[in-house]
């Protein structure tokens, strides 16, 4: 992947993307409670409902995944008029998606899933739901609303289909043929065995259960076979380039022309996989329609469904967190490095504090990184689940230790730090405490080294609490110094 591409991409062009997502609109909510006892009035267990949890799913979820990632997102379906409707509109404002296409029933109820998890087990599911085509009159609003669009100007168009009955056969090919016309390009999450109603789509992404429904047989998870039947379907409806999502065997495109792509998968610990074909579909239509290649497109959304089944229960993913990946691939590759910018690292720490991920903090110049320095930053990572190091700039550093220092550029140095397994991620301040960036951050744990008291560490009242964790002896970058200096004075380097 040409990551310097795909960080450009992240950074500067994909928030001007307008991208119209059309299906099953479902609310899904999660009742987490632990379990101790079997109910004396039958032999179930019972649950003691802690906290409950809302979350948008279906196409609702590809929605919040392209809001996340800074598109404008435009959601088109049908709800209930009930509580749940309330819900659903609350969460979309909150993430900022326009539903002015989501069209209120009052002869279905809209569709939600609960679960039921005791401690981290799924106990039990319920599913609230009315499957049924649009009506005549539901038909023509919706098309109405995605004609507007269109007139206004669209990047792209996902179709989520759930098989609850927005798709249907007409709509999505008077969708696929419209977006035609106007040189959108249109991808479908698909469902079920007949794909004629997705007929002359740019993008389909099948995993691999949908593949072999839609071939009529049973595939192999293996590159071969998985691509054979992918080509054999493309041809068959005419589909320009046809995805095969494989769990934990990547990914598998099947393109024009012979084309062909394997994209291994990324995440290195599996959590759950709810909702990462939503994330799959809304990453590759950004990254196709906002005009990167395909293979580059293809991988960056693998990245992206890497992070969310790394999460527990339903997850959108981050545009900072996407972007956090491919700079740290970028990196692996040898490309140029960047350290995140402020913005970057303030959106990706609300993230992770908005997951339940504790942050540590810590900061200094690193100027010639030694032992001293890696077991002072492995021991700050131990105390949560994220480490970020706050990095003085070349003039930062100059202003505190003199005309002579740094030493190493300030890139450099970032880049030789965000090496480190227990580093997540390195950001420049250029004043001479970082104080305003931990202000921003607002990390759990503000971690300093040395005989500091925690009363005198800069930026405490910003953190949850502050730790001290002493220097290793013997250790320090002027010590280093001094000893090259004396090498060079007695001749001898």
């Amino acid at each position: 992947m040409q990551a310097s591409e795909c960080a450009k991409f992240l950074t500067e062009k994909i928030q001007n993307l307008k991208i119209a997502v059309i299906g099953d609109v479902m609310l899904d909510r999660y009742f987490y409670g632990e379990v101790k006892r079997i109910s004396p009035e039958a032999p179930v267990p019972v649950n003691h409902v802690k906290r409950v949890e809302s979350v948008l799913g279906g196409a609702a979820n590809v929605a919040a995944n392209l809001a996340h990632l800074g598109c404008t997102v435009y959601v088109g379906g049908v709800t209930g008029s009930d509580a749940n409707r309330i819900l659903l509109e609350d969460m979309l404002t909150k993430v900022g998606i326009d539903y002015s296409g989501l069209i209120k029933s009052s002869k279905r109820a809209t569709v939600t899933k609960m679960r039921i998890i005791g401690a981290t087990q799924q106990m039990l599911r319920l599913d609230f739901e009315e499957v049924g085509d649009l009506l005549p009159e539901e038909t023509i609003l919706l098309n109405s609303w995605l004609a507007g669009l269109f007139d206004q100007g669209l990047d792209g168009i996902i179709i989520s289909d759930y098989a609850k009955g927005v798709c249907s056969d007409a709509f999505c090919q008077k969708a696929i043929q419209t977006a035609g016309a106007y040189h959108v390009p249109v991808l479908i999450d698909p469902k079920g065995a007949q794909w004629e109603k997705y007929r002359g789509a740019d993008f389909i992404t099948p995993n691999l259960k949908e593949i072999c429904e839609a071939a009529g047989k049973a595939i192999t998870n293996e590159d071969e076979p998985v691509l054979a039947a992918a080509r054999e379907e493309r041809e068959r409806y005419g589909i320009k380039n046809v995805v095969v999502t494989r769990s934990e065997k990547g990914m598998t495109l099947a393109g024009q022309n012979n084309y062909y792509l394997h994209s291994p998968a990324t995440a290195q610990e599996v959590f759950d996989v709810s909702g990462a074909g939503d994330t799959v579909a809304a990453t590759l239509l950004a990254g196709a329609a906002g005009g990167l290649a395909l293979d580059e497109a293809i991988r960056l959304a693998n990245r992206a469904a890497g992070i969310v089944v790394s999460k527990v229960g339903t997850y959108p993913v981050r545009r900072s967190e996407l972007l956090k990946e491919v700079l740290a691939e970028e990196r692996q590759r040898g490309y140029g490095y960047r350290p995140l910018n402020t913005e970057e690292i303030t959106a990706l720490a609300k993230t992770w504090h908005t997951c339940g991920e504790k942050i540590v903090f810590t900061n200094g110049c690193f100027d010639i990184l030694h032992v001293g320095h890696v077991t002072y930053l492995e021991k700050a990572a131990k105390l949560g689940k994220h480490l970020i190091v706050g990095l003085n700039t070349d003039a930062s550093v100059k202003r505190l230790k003199g005309a002579t220092r740094p030493l190493v550029h300030e890139v450099d140095r970032a880049r030789v730090l965000a090496a480190l397994a227990c580093v997540d991620a390195v950001v420049l301040f250029d004043e001479d405490t970082p104080a305003e960036l931990i202000k921003r951050i607002k990390p759990d744990i503000l971690v300093k080294g040395g005989d500091y008291r925690p009363e005198e560490v800069v930026g405490r009242e910003d953190a949850g609490e502050v730790r001290i964790i002493e220097f290793e002896e013997g250790y320090s970058t002027t010590g280093i110094v001094e000893s090259i200096a004396k090498l060079v004075r007695e001749g001898k380097l």
